[in-house]
């Protein structure tokens, strides 16, 4: 837990400047984190230079202590200078176009078919 908590104090330091690194979540579910992607930004309005993914089917990567060690390595790595993390589960973590068929919904997360990833709303 001690790794969580020292990932969200970097966060919480507020902006300090680019490079930044953003932490979004994905999950079956809007409860649990199966997948977790990194990206560091090196300046406004830039695509991710680096990106890096990290999966557990078994514990909730938000709480899991060595992949937010290896997360917190990974920001340092890059010399992030700000953090910011997603709020919530930012939808499935199987990606359209690779996993499943562009402009379907994934057949494996029924839960996100009709919801938008943002704010987990039902659309119709």
């Amino acid at each position: 837990m001690r790794t969580k908590n020292q990932l969200h104090k970097i966060a919480g330091k507020g902006f300090r400047g680019y490079p930044i690194a953003t932490v979004a979540y994905y999950g079956p579910d809007d409860q649990h984190a199966s997948k977790v992607a990194v990206g560091i930004v090196a300046n406004e309005d830039e695509d991710p230079a680096f990106l890096e993914r990290w999966y557990s089917e078994q514990t909730d990567v938000r709480v899991d202590p060595t992949i937010n060690r290896e997360i917190i390595t990974f920001i340092r790595l890059h010399k992030a200078k700000s953090v910011v993390i997603a709020d919530r589960i930012m939808g499935c973590p199987h990606e359209e176009g690779k996993d499943y068929p562009g402009g379907s919904v994934c057949p494996e997360c029924p839960f996100w078919a009709n919801r938008d990833r943002f704010s987990g709303e039902i659309i119709h």
